[in-house]
């Protein structure tokens, strides 16, 4: 099966509901970035009338971790994933659409080739940024994603 921004959406309403519910989309999805949208609504803001800081992580969580599933389905290899840790700034009001960018599928490729070739796990920082539609940075999030090689 290949991963689409379609099932990617599909995906997120049955296992991932509160990104699904506040609004959370991927709009596109190829080998070096995933492009993920959300619309600040009622449901996703906080009492100051902007975006709340943990929409805006899942929107740019999905952004890179949908581009880490993507890499290593192409591999074919049983290959875990997680998030280690994470760091965020925010740098304006989140208002409007907000669309997060990830483009570091290259980086995504030399972590999962090292961890093939060595049997150890590589960790990767991948990082996506949250702009608005007048294209002004609103936040900028950074994922540390541990990626190993399962073990029968």
């Amino acid at each position: 099966m290949v991963i689409s921004p379609s099932k990617l959406n599909t995906y997120l309403m049955f296992k991932l509901p509160a990104a699904f519910f506040t609004g959370v989309r991927t709009k596109a999805l190829n080998e070096n970035s995933c492009v993920v949208q959300v619309k600040h609504r009622w449901v996703n803001q906080n009492p100051f009338q902007s975006m709340f800081w943990a929409v805006q992580g899942m929107a740019a969580e999905l952004s890179t971790g949908a581009l880490v599933m993507t890499k290593i389905k192409a591999s074919r290899r049983p290959i875990s994933m997680l998030v280690a840790s994470n760091n965020a700034t925010f740098s304006k009001k989140a208002t409007g659409v907000i669309t997060f960018t990830c483009q570091e599928g290259q980086r995504i490729d030399a972590a999962i080739e090292k961890a093939i070739a060595s049997g150890d796990g590589q960790t990767v920082w991948l990082n996506a940024k949250g702009v608005n539609k007048e294209g002004v940075e609103v936040s900028d999030f950074n994922f540390e994603w541990t990626l190993k090689l399962k073990t029968k």
